[in-house]
């Protein structure tokens, strides 16, 4: 069976781009070679050259664990964190339910009991 491939929008192409870019630079400025970084993270050489290319077809954990050797971890906590749309349309989908008044009075009254009341007083 083959391996199915995803089409990656442009827009996405271009960011998946410049991560890999960010990713090849914070390597070079930390002055690790490629087989370092890619046998702290465990992926192979060439994983870690698709990772630098932006290639959507790697997984996420391996871009993770790049990122993790790295030192940039804690990038990952910003990913999808402020959902400004997700909490408009939860808002917008949310029904406000009116509760129902409770009358202080009883619902129902046993008319023998009320009679007997009248009779005693």
């Amino acid at each position: 069976m083959g391996r199915t491939t995803t089409v990656t929008l442009p827009p996405l192409q271009r960011r998946m781009a410049a991560l890999g870019e960010n990713l090849h630079l914070a390597r070079l400025r930390r002055r690790l070679t490629a087989a370092q970084v890619a046998e702290r993270a465990g992926i192979s050489r060439p994983t870690l050259t698709s990772i630098e290319r932006g290639d959507p077809g790697v997984s996420f954990g391996a871009y993770a664990n790049v990122l993790f050797c790295l030192g940039l971890d804690k990038d990952l906590d910003a990913i999808a964190r402020d959902d400004d749309l997700g909490r408009k349309l939860q808002d917008a989908a949310l029904v406000v339910r009116r509760r129902t008044r409770h009358s202080t009075k009883p619902q129902h009254q046993n008319i023998d009991s009320a009679s007997s009341f009248e009779e005693k007083s």
